[in-house]
């Protein structure tokens, strides 16, 4: 029997009709009660470790537009903050971090998450769950390795991505230190989001399409192999979708080298263009044109 849950029921490859709709970002600025709520916090990161107006958060663009799925407000840099590498957010500049600008600077990091740093969360998770319509699913969400490291490394976001790529040139045995603890971090996260009541899980590469393509296995999608993997045997059941932007990849090899349940596309790639691979069309998460008014 299909999930009452239309996203839940197209995650396990029933095809629903009308198909599920969500929004990445689909909680945030363009809602005015958003822009109420966050001015009474100081920065986004206050905002999300602070439950009850997270869970509001979440809540506002279901309760508004009837979506099929709620997706945790938060922000993928939660896990360096969780590792010991100082995160803030500037009003107007986005995040700063204490770069790592060489490989001494992974000394500074925690060995392992600290989960109890990202208890506010957890509780986030549950207060959604506990006010979400019977239709709507709950998801949770991480950033990927590489995505995260960029900002570790580079201390903020870069239009191209120079400085960590270049750290991973220079430094490579550092690089792959620094990859796998964000791996095993991920794994605990997302691990954690699902003991906490998430029924879905997104991993977002955001920068996949800064990585050249001869690193793109070794760099994104392995580790994301992984982070899948370890998250199952934890809970076996888990249900992933993994995007990553720019790549350029067919969903079915992104699927199939990530063991993913469902693949994101960004809005340069053709959903039509990959009918032939294995990849179910019905978990193919679509993609709209980015605009700004």
């Amino acid at each position: 029997m299909s999930s009452p849950k239309p996203l839940l029921a197209v995650l396990a490859g029933a095809r629903v009709d009308p198909p599920p709709i969500w929004l990445m970002r689909q909680a945030g600025r363009f809602l005015p009660e958003y822009r109420a709520l966050r001015a009474k916090v100081p920065t986004v990161l206050d905002l999300a470790y602070a439950p009850k107006l997270a869970a509001e958060v979440t809540l506002q663009p279901v309760r508004r537009f009837g979506f099929d799925a709620a997706i945790l407000f938060s922000d993928i840099l939660v896990v360096p903050d969780a590792l010991n590498q100082k995160v803030s957010f500037l009003e107007g500049e986005g995040p700063r971090l204490e770069p790592l600008r060489n490989p001494e600077g992974l000394k500074q990091l925690a060995t392992e998450i600290d989960l109890e740093r990202l208890a506010p969360i957890f509780e986030t998770i549950a207060n959604v769950k506990s006010e979400l319509p019977p239709s709507c699913a709950m998801l949770g969400f991480c950033g990927a390795p590489w995505t995260v490291a960029s900002y570790m490394i580079a201390g903020r976001g870069t239009p191209d991505l120079a400085p960590a790529r270049l750290f991973a040139y220079r430094h490579p045995a550092a690089f792959h230190r620094l990859i796998e603890r964000l791996v095993e971090a991920s794994i605990a996260y997302l691990s954690a989001q699902f003991a906490a009541g998430v029924e879905a899980a997104q991993i977002f590469e955001s920068f996949a399409g800064a990585i050249p393509a001869a690193f793109l296995d070794e760099w994104s999608l392995a580790p994301m192999r992984q982070i899948v993997k370890g998250v199952r045997a934890k809970v076996p059941d888990a249900r992933i979708i993994v995007f990553a932007k720019g790549s350029g990849l067919a969903p079915s090899w992104i699927a199939d080298r990530t063991g993913a349940t469902a693949v994101g596309l960004d809005w340069t790639t053709d959903p039509l263009a990959d009918r032939a691979g294995a990849f179910p069309m019905e978990q193919r998460s679509a993609r709209l044109v980015p605009v700004q008014g």
